[in-house]
């Protein structure tokens, strides 16, 4: 067994020390922060690679290059370090430290891009030069590929369905690339058309939960489809916070900013649902690449 062996198959933990969720509703929130290099993340790159090297595209002497804004980079160079091959990413310079050092630490070779022009910027300059050589790199390009979402569709969500014994009602979840939302719902509403899939979106383009995107006003990822949200929630940066600390506080869950957003929207949700309703969202990642960041500073 190596790391790439214990991706997926994670708690679904039960969210019991909210008060504002009416009786009879129950929250729960997917511990994807328990993956191997401790984000959601793994479950994507894991499917890219394996498909990759499965496809004879990534092979001995390639280099995987791709663009994050940190977690699936993170993944990627884990990955890299577990199988034995080299990885570039393009991110953007205002990326946050820790996110910046786990790359190095795993051996990855890291290419900054103009924050200004956030995770497009960086999406861009790499798919550039993984045009300009295609005999030098493996370019799984994480927002057009359809492993992404598969992964959720195959594991993410039978999983959900499974631990909730098949009586999930809403399943809520924020977008970066949009596989786990896509892959989710799809599967989801396959195993029952009665479940409402709610998207969740930052309520402005300059907002600051890393990872995420404002559909609106960025690239669009190519397997994007809005007609499986059945319900749009808007979050801002602050709501998210406040979700965030309190998850710590309340649940003993240290995740970060965008387990915030979607525990903000999730309890926006559950607000309003019938008894008998069973609600759950992703808590996308470990609190512990978040440590120099301001939200923390409450004390």
């Amino acid at each position: 067994m190596h790391m790439m062996d214990i991706v997926g198959n994670t708690p679904l933990i039960e969210l019991r020390h909210f008060p504002d969720i009416p009786e009879g509703v129950s929250l729960f929130g997917k511990a994807e922060f328990l993956n191997p290099s401790g984000s959601v993340k793994d479950r994507a790159v894991k499917a890219m690679v394996e498909q990759g090297i499965a496809s004879g595209r990534l092979a001995p002497g390639k280099t995987l290059i791709d663009a994050t804004s940190g977690n699936t980079g993170i993944a990627y160079a884990m990955t890299g370090a577990v199988l034995g091959f080299p990885v570039k990413i393009y991110l953007p310079a205002n990326a946050n430290r820790e996110r910046k050092r786990m790359l190095k630490i795993f051996g990855a070779e890291t290419v900054e891009t103009d924050p200004l022009e956030s995770s497009d910027g960086a999406y861009l300059a790499a798919k550039a030069e993984a045009e300009a050589h295609p005999e030098k790199y493996f370019y799984p390009d994480q927002y057009n590929n359809d492993e992404n979402w598969k992964a959720h569709y195959t594991g993410t969500a039978v999983e959900i369905w499974e631990q909730t014994q098949g009586k999930i009602t809403h399943f809520i979840s924020i977008t970066g690339t949009s596989g786990t939302f896509i892959g989710g719902s799809r599967r989801l509403k396959e195993f029952s058309h009665r479940i409402r899939c709610v998207l969740v979106q930052p309520d402005s383009p300059f907002h600051g939960i890393e990872g995420t995107k404002h559909l609106a006003s960025t690239l669009k990822p190519g397997f994007f489809d809005p007609a499986l949200a059945d319900e749009t929630v808007e979050v801002s940066t602050e709501e998210a916070t406040v979700a965030v600390r309190a998850l710590a506080r309340s649940e003993g869950i240290f995740a970060g900013l965008s387990a915030g957003a979607n525990l903000a929207a999730a309890l926006k949700v559950c607000r309003t649902l019938p008894k008998g309703s069973l609600a759950a969202t992703i808590l996308c990642d470990t609190g512990n690449r978040y440590l120099s960041e301001e939200f923390w500073d409450f004390f």
